[in-house]
């Protein structure tokens, strides 16, 4: 006689959303929600910073690590006090932070398949949000940077949809803010004067295998890969002495998005390192820009005035 199948409940992210706690400045905040559910791992979650208005256009955070650490809680050890999302949705933007896969948990594209499903996720439930499911940019750092090139760069691209959590919604976004973030993967360790072929690379450890040697994930991983004219607005900002991801990189990557003729700015900071380093004055010109960026793409002209 065959085994009972044992009742199970829903997938994680389509369970009730937790209780908001009051932020500063009429904000509210939800803390760990499950934005999808993944078979004998973790469920993914995401912290929504919400502004007092709403429905709210939204700004889809990725976390830096080299693919390889962080969490959603940071942007970056430049932003110690109190937190640039809260700063953000009193700007009237809503902040969705998110975790993602790591390159231990699992190899490329994970990664952007975990970002594509917290876009989906927003949009399917926008209302109960008090969020814009037609308003959403992406915005990130360093390798959080590079999954928000590539969310506006491969909103329509089917082979890099993948199927984690809600499907059917569009995973594409209005606008992109991207901070030090590596645009060319293929080029990173020569670019930094590093052995391409070292397995130990950030690059290696997301791709499974050095770039040399999977030339063709080298390339479907690199956002200057999928530059078109129909990309979205993109603010890249970089510290011209960046030592672990070159200034070049976001340098490479305007130069192609101004050859499709897509709207693109390069702000660098001649004095900043890695994660704004050396220039504490950068992280917060960086906030500040990205803020002024953000409001100009997704918030309406009256709201702006």
């Amino acid at each position: 006689m065959p085994t009972p199948a044992l009742p199970l409940p829903p997938p994680a992210h389509e369970a009730p959303l937790p209780t908001p706690r009051p932020g500063p400045g009429g904000t509210h905040v939800l803390s760990g929600v499950p934005y999808a559910a993944l078979p004998g791992s973790r469920p993914l979650e995401l912290d929504l910073y919400l502004p007092a208005d709403a429905p709210a256009p939204v700004a889809v955070f990725l976390h830096g690590g080299g693919w390889r650490l962080g969490s959603r809680h940071a942007a970056g050890p430049a932003y110690a006090g109190p937190s640039p999302f809260s700063e953000v949705a009193q700007a009237g933007i809503a902040v969705a932070s998110v975790d993602y896969r790591l390159s231990g948990e699992a190899t490329w594209p994970a990664q952007l398949h975990d970002a594509k499903a917290a876009v989906r996720w927003l949009r399917a439930r926008a209302g109960e949000l008090g969020i814009d499911g037609d308003r959403v940019a992406a915005w990130g750092e360093s390798a959080g940077g590079h999954l928000a090139e590539l969310l506006g760069l491969t909103g329509d691209d089917a082979a890099l949809e993948g199927d984690v959590g809600v499907t059917g919604p569009s995973s594409a976004v209005a606008a992109v803010a991207a901070w030090y973030a590596p645009s060319d993967v293929a080029a990173v360790a020569a670019d930094t004067g590093a052995d391409p072929t070292d397995p130990a690379t950030r690059e290696a450890q997301l791709l499974g295998a050095p770039p040399p040697t999977v030339p063709d994930a080298a390339a479907q991983a690199s956002p200057v890969t999928h530059v078109s004219p129909g990309a979205p607005p993109f603010l890249l900002v970089h510290g011209r002495v960046d030592r672990f991801v070159p200034c070049v990189q976001s340098e490479r990557l305007r130069d192609a998005l101004q050859e499709a003729g897509v709207d693109v700015e390069l702000h660098t900071h001649p004095d900043a390192d890695h994660m704004w380093l050396g220039a504490p004055d950068a992280a917060a010109d960086a906030l500040e820009r990205t803020v002024a960026f953000l409001r100009r793409h997704l918030t309406a002209e009256e709201d702006r005035a």
